[in-house]
């Protein structure tokens, strides 16, 4: 399906990202392997990760090269995307993956685990699209025709919440408002712009879950291989009007999710008082209105019941 494509695929080193790039190379296309090579919390590097990704696809046949860049560093970024280009001669994919976690309760985060989490998921995000961007517009300004393709990576725990993951969720869920606005911007060069919120066993979610056993026999949904045909149906010229999308995966679950939408009404025929407003929220929501669990909780906390949130 991808034959003569050129990708680049953050975070490839291990888990999902590795499996993105097996895919994508098994498909056809040449890819650069991009891995920091860190710790879980993002310390330290180590190019081995992204190098034996790069052996199992030259072993099978296929193109690859490594790359130890930062994806957070604008200028790392940079020569990410320019390594792609000058060693292959083009580029058509990337697919951001790379991420850290940092996890801790909102009352006893620190600054630094707010600021490094934000940096290498969103920055991470930002600085290597950014810079494929500007290389896809300038293409498409001499007239040559481009179908190139941006994969985001946001989480379940962007999209619909996590406790203990404030830093981590808000970034991916930002990345979820990034993809939208970078699809309306990119549409008119000939790129499209989706993501993912893949639930799968990785170093991250067996930090965050504990271990994540696999079934002894049959089919495993937790398997991060199973995120890998998405990513590349996405990729191919035949998904040319497809972008915008945000995407949760689980097994062989593919929900396309809705972005933020109007919701619940309540309206008045001009400024509501604030009395009138909350007796109708409250007409409205008779059991409360607060994610799952919340209401319970706080009642517990409070000894009163959460009417609205």
């Amino acid at each position: 399906m991808l034959d003569g494509k050129v990708a680049i695929v953050t975070g490839a080193g291990r888990g999902i990202g590795r499996e993105h790039a097996l895919a994508l190379a098994d498909a056809g296309a040449k890819v650069v392997v991009n891995d920091l090579g860190g710790s879980l919390a993002g310390d330290g590097s180590d190019r081995g990760p992204a190098e034996h990704v790069v052996e199992e696809i030259r072993s099978a046949g296929g193109e690859a090269v490594a790359n130890g860049e930062n994806v957070a560093d604008f200028a790392g970024a940079e020569r990410l995307v320019r390594q792609a280009i000058d060693h292959f001669g083009r580029l058509d994919i990337l697919v951001n993956n790379a991420g850290i976690l940092r996890d801790r309760m909102l009352v006893n985060m620190t600054e630094e685990e707010w600021d490094a989490v934000i940096a290498v998921h969103l920055k991470g995000h930002f600085a290597p699209t950014r810079h494929a961007a500007a290389y896809w517009r300038e293409q498409s300004k001499s007239g040559e025709v481009v179908r190139a393709r941006v994969i985001n990576t946001s989480s379940p725990s962007g999209v619909f919440g996590n406790v203990g993951q404030a830093n981590y969720g808000a970034a991916k869920g930002a990345i979820a408002s990034f993809t939208l606005i970078a699809a309306q911007e990119l549409a008119r060069y000939g790129v499209t712009v989706n993501c993912l919120a893949p639930n799968a066993r990785t170093r991250m979610t067996e930090e965050t879950f504990g271990e994540l056993a696999a079934p002894d026999e049959g089919f495993d949904p937790l398997d991060p291989s199973n995120i890998a045909p998405l990513v590349v149906a996405l990729c191919a010229d035949d998904a040319q009007d497809i972008t915008g999308q945000c995407f949760f995966v689980y097994g062989g679950a593919v929900n396309v999710l809705r972005a933020w939408d109007a919701g619940e009404l309540v309206a008045a025929d001009g400024r509501w008082e604030a009395g009138d407003l909350l007796a109708q929220l409250r007409t409205r929501f008779p059991d409360g209105a607060a994610p799952a669990g919340m209401i319970a909780s706080m009642a517990k906390a409070g000894g009163q019941s959460l009417q609205v949130g």
